[in-house]
């Protein structure tokens, strides 16, 4: 009998591969789903292990029924054995494997090497009309140029189509010329951490003088937060109750250069909250806003939040917390759909070192990244 592992990243592949090698008698003896690669433990790949068997030996013919007095005789035949009851397991784990084998070649959009990142695309969170079209357009790229396409190739190529779509976006920060900046999102997302990190470079890479605000009055923790904050910085912080008290803040700290302000992270759907918000961010002199959205949430969720501050001059995005997902997807989502940059990613807690300055290279290599191998 010959034995053989087979991994690959999708069952059509491993199948494919099987047919090819051991021809249509084989038997699948196993199946399982593997974490494979990966640098010191990270970015693992996830894949499908199979064993498969050919046995060339004739089947033995089948043993007589017994007669009615070998049927009286003292059982000698010894019990099914656990391999028995293996067997019958793995038929039934083959069964569903070609099932699902069956069903995903009746539902593939494209031929299957594209099929392949398409499919990858959207376990990452990708849009289903985003990642078709950017598979479409490495197709049309690779049947204009007659290009024999590989799994390396449309790696790449699907990479650069990411950029060249995220090309025409900005991924500035807070400009120089900026006074006050508002961090505005719903709560737990991260927002006063976040501006403790961009508080800390402002200060030790620009050297600007930076106080806070906050009008999250709703919650003891995140006045404590900033507080804390505020006094490893060795910064102001002023806490305001109403739009009085933010224009007597906006006075007082009006020689500093950089005034960044906490909102109140509030339910996002009620939009009484977010009417009242936008009516409370206005200050004079250049202001900009900054909607701070968490990679660990939905992507419907996101789109939802997005479209709930769309009465807000929103400068930019900034994504928290993609240390605590795998699928990063939504960098592109609403980017691309509502043409809005990302002016920076938190990847940690740490103050200030846990945040990164995208570019479309970034955002690529975490989409993409993963794919690396296949």
């Amino acid at each position: 009998m010959k034995v053989k592992k087979y991994v690959a990243p999708t069952m059509p592949e491993v199948m494919s591969k099987v047919r090819k090698e051991l021809g249509a008698e084989a038997v699948i003896l196993s199946s399982k789903e593997i974490q494979d690669g990966g640098f010191l433990g990270f970015f693992k790949k996830r894949k499908i292990e199979v064993i498969a068997a050919l046995d060339k030996s004739p089947i033995p013919p089948k043993q007589p029924k017994a007669t009615m007095n070998q049927a009286k005789m003292p059982k000698t035949v010894k019990p099914k054995t656990t391999m028995d009851a293996e067997v019958i397991q793995e038929i039934k784990n083959m069964k569903r494997i070609l099932e699902q084998q069956s069903l995903q070649q009746k539902s593939s959009k494209f031929a299957i090497d594209y099929e392949v990142v398409y499919q990858y695309l959207l376990e990452q969170e990708v849009d289903d009309a985003i990642a078709t079209e950017i598979i479409q357009n490495v197709m049309n790229k690779h049947e204009e140029e007659n290009v024999s396409p590989t799994a390396s190739i449309i790696k790449n190529d699907v990479q650069n189509e990411i950029e060249a779509m995220l090309s025409g976006l900005s991924f500035e920060g807070i400009s120089n010329t900026a006074k006050v900046v508002h961090f505005v999102g719903p709560t737990g997302v991260g927002k006063t951490t976040t501006i403790a990190k961009v508080a800390a470079n402002s200060m030790l890479q620009e050297k600007k003088k930076v106080a806070f605000v906050t009008m999250d009055t709703y919650r003891i923790a995140a006045i404590e937060q900033l507080k804390t904050y505020a006094k490893i910085l060795d910064t102001p912080v002023e806490v305001v109750y109403s739009i009085e008290d933010y224009r007597n803040a906006m006075e007082k700290f009006q020689n500093y250069d950089l005034i960044l302000v906490d909102t109140a992270g509030r339910n996002y759907r009620d939009e009484k909250y977010v009417k009242e918000l936008t009516k409370n961010i206005s200050a004079n002199g250049p202001v900009e806003n900054f909607l701070v959205l968490s990679l660990t949430s939905k992507p419907k969720d996101m789109h939802d939040i997005f479209h709930s501050f769309r009465h807000i001059d929103i400068k930019g995005l900034i994504y928290t917390k993609i240390d605590e997902t795998r699928q990063y997807g939504s960098l592109l989502n609403i980017s691309l759909t509502s043409h809005i940059g990302i002016a920076y990613i938190t990847n940690g807690q740490e103050v200030p070192d846990n945040i990164v300055k995208p570019t479309k290279e970034v955002i690529s290599n975490y989409i993409v990244g993963d794919l690396s191998g296949l």
